[in-house]
């Protein structure tokens, strides 16, 4: 299977408002081997970054300056993710730009997720981590993947690491669901496929168990005035 580890950097959070991306950065894998074959692009958004988007990416409006436009690429950009299983960090946000582009090209071109499929690994930490925080730099922490040379966002070391990431959260696991996180992906909402099932076996208490557990529950209820009241 091609996967492709994607990131985005924009000039500012809303691509409804005008922001456009200006840093794109695929990394491919397949069989579970990175290939080399990656691509990387930076755009003339045709206009500045907000000041706290520089903050976070580093790019400045000059540097841009001399770079193609999204829509002299765009062409390659589809023809290198065709087809392939696109593993995003918060997918939502870099999808929602990148259809926002796309439709800026006009003439009835298509959407993301009528090009290939995708995975949210934001989704996939949530799961995997409740209540955690899961921003990339968190779950590098957390898989001991080695994040100390990233000062900055940027889109293709940001995906590098997201590969990293996600062979760490997927080591060993085989196939159990987590590469079918599929989404019908609109602007700026995605919504979770179901999981692939996954059998398990049932353990049964023992009498025994049985018996120290109502034990437990005559005692508490004793101790309620007589009666048990599951929380809310």
């Amino acid at each position: 299977m091609r996967q492709l580890f994607l990131d985005t950097e924009t000039t500012g959070l809303s691509a409804e408002g005008g922001d456009r991306v200006i840093e794109l950065g695929c990394v491919e894998l397949v069989n579970r081997k990175l290939t080399g074959n990656n691509l990387h692009f930076y755009f003339n958004p045709g206009r500045d970054s907000h000041e706290d988007a520089l903050k976070v990416h580093g790019i400045s409006n000059e540097f841009l300056r001399d770079k193609p436009k999204f829509a002299q690429v765009a062409d390659e950009v589809l023809a290198f993710i065709e087809d392939a299983e696109l593993i995003i960090h918060n997918a939502p946000f870099d999808v929602g730009f990148i259809d926002h582009e796309l439709g800026l090209l006009g003439g009835g071109t298509r959407r993301i997720v009528e090009i290939c499929s995708v995975i949210d690994t934001l989704a996939m930490a949530r799961e995997r981590f409740p209540g955690q925080r899961n921003s990339l730099d968190a779950l590098c922490k957390r898989l001991d993947v080695n994040n100390n040379h990233r000062t900055l966002h940027g889109a293709l070391l940001d995906a590098e690491l997201l590969s990293d990431v996600y062979l760490a959260m997927t080591a060993g696991q085989g196939d159990l669901g987590l590469s079918n996180i599929e989404t019908p992906i609109e602007r700026s909402s995605i919504q979770l496929g179901s999981h692939t099932p996954v059998s398990h076996k049932v353990l049964l208490a023992s009498a025994e168990e049985q018996g120290l557990h109502l034990a437990r529950l005559e005692k508490i209820a004793k101790k309620s005035g007589g009666r048990l009241q599951w929380p809310s």
